[in-house]
């Protein structure tokens, strides 16, 4: 089952080794590119006029030539003037909402252990108190820190009602190598917008972060499919936790242990499975 990919990387990394030339980004996009690769993308401004540029180095500090933003994602590194690879993975783009070229270039790898990132939306485990701050569980290196006041309606006093095991889904403010990881459950206006203390009932389990970006995405049909089964409650935290919560505990059980299965199913076995549990 792994064969196909593994011949794919091993192809890559043949080529690789074949010579020090950068690759194009714009011809490996969803292609597996390797750590140490440099990327290379077509000219956005040439002083010669429209087509006469050739391809050059990514340079994110060009100055005033260039006019186009380019956002570094997970699996890239900005090094001086260039563009490294850092993982192992497919590269990704997205066009900006402009629409002027440019846009987030980004690894997706099957990574397992989290690293938080400012304005993701996580769930977490509050796993101790200390004075005004909790300190909340993310699954990354060190806990993170949240302020009592971080939620809705809270004031000195007016406290929420917040003990040490709940689960929480928040959002990061502060998150850099440098800085304890920080947390909020209100949104730029102060709503909770769906942020808080999650209920006591329900289950929580894990999944590879590659599952929760492609459950995610706008263009999934697994929730979809998922959502006609069982009338249902779903929370996810893109540090790999979801929490589902059905009517009965059986039910809960089958839509986690679906939801595990589709990063390894097929379409075709995926709505085979589907239409079976309708049936029943």
């Amino acid at each position: 089952m792994l064969a196909p990919a593994m011949a794919e990387v091993v192809a890559v990394a043949a080529e690789s080794l074949a010579g020090s030339r950068a690759r194009a980004a714009r011809t490996v996009l969803n292609q597996v590119v390797l750590p140490g690769e440099e990327l290379l993308l077509p000219e956005q401004e040439d002083a010669e006029g429209p087509g006469g540029g050739g391809e050059r180095p990514l340079r994110l500090n060009a100055g005033a030539r260039s006019r186009v933003r380019v956002v570094c994602g997970p699996g890239l590194r900005r090094c001086g003037d260039r563009l490294l690879v850092t993982k192992c993975g497919r590269l990704r783009h997205k066009e900006p909402g402009s629409g002027s070229g440019g846009g987030v270039y980004w690894v997706d790898s099957q990574q397992k252990r989290y690293v938080p990132v400012k304005g993701d939306h996580v769930i977490g485990i509050v796993t101790a108190k200390s004075g005004d701050i909790f300190k909340v569980d993310v699954g990354g290196s060190e806990p993170a820190s949240l302020s009592y006041l971080a939620f809705e309606g809270a004031t000195k006093r007016n406290r929420p009602n917040v003990q040490v095991g709940d689960l929480i889904y928040g959002q990061f403010v502060v998150a850099n190598k440098d800085m304890e990881p920080e947390m909020v459950c209100i949104d730029s206006c102060g709503r909770a917008n769906g942020m808080g203390v999650i209920g006591h009932d329900g289950l929580l389990f894990k999944v590879t972060l590659g599952l929760i970006r492609k459950l995610l995405a706008p263009d999934c049909e697994i929730i979809q499919e998922v959502g006609k089964l069982y009338p249902l409650e779903i929370v996810f935290g893109m540090n790999g936790r979801i929490w589902v919560k059905a009517k009965t505990i059986q039910q809960t059980l089958i839509l986690a242990n679906i939801l595990e299965a589709c990063e390894h199913m097929t379409t075709d076995q995926r709505k085979q499975i589907f239409s079976r549990l309708a049936e029943s």
